[in-house]
């Protein structure tokens, strides 16, 4: 029989730096589970991944105090930020331009995110890329 679910927690944690502190202590304190399990094996998983890079992560939380979790990629927006150089996007995205991203580093970026993308073709998910990019006053160019 399978496990009854409690409910799902969805958090952004850098690459191998989960610690017991907030937002990690308090969510999964709430639900009853073991803080420190997750920690290690959330750093475990990550320890590959680029230090520093915000990485989704949806627990699962079950009646019995156990934990799954699966983790995503680094969202589009720190992909673009990391093309173009930037530190943070556009005040006012629309009036004032933050920066450029060419093309290609468009298609870079929907190809590395594809997995976590609901579209099917490269093309599509270079439209979301580019929708992103303007949505954060970077202008996409070439």
């Amino acid at each position: 029989m399978a496990k009854e679910i409690l409910g799902f927690i969805k958090l952004q944690i850098e690459a191998g730096k989960a610690n017991p502190s907030p937002p990690v202590g308090p969510a999964l304190g709430q639900r009853g589970l073991n803080i420190m399990d997750f920690c290690k094996a959330f750093n475990a998983k990550t320890q590959k991944e680029e230090p520093g890079s915000p990485i989704p992560v949806i627990i699962t939380a079950y009646k019995d105090r156990t934990f799954s979790f699966v983790t995503k990629l680094p969202p589009v927006s720190y992909y673009i930020k990391k093309a173009a150089n930037l530190k943070s996007a556009s005040h006012a995205p629309g009036r004032e331009k933050a920066g450029k991203i060419t093309k290609a580093q468009v298609k870079e970026i929907a190809e590395k995110k594809m997995p976590d993308l609901n579209c099917h073709t490269v093309e599509a998910a270079m439209e979301m890329v580019a929708g992103q990019a303007r949505s954060m006053g970077i202008e996409v160019v070439g």
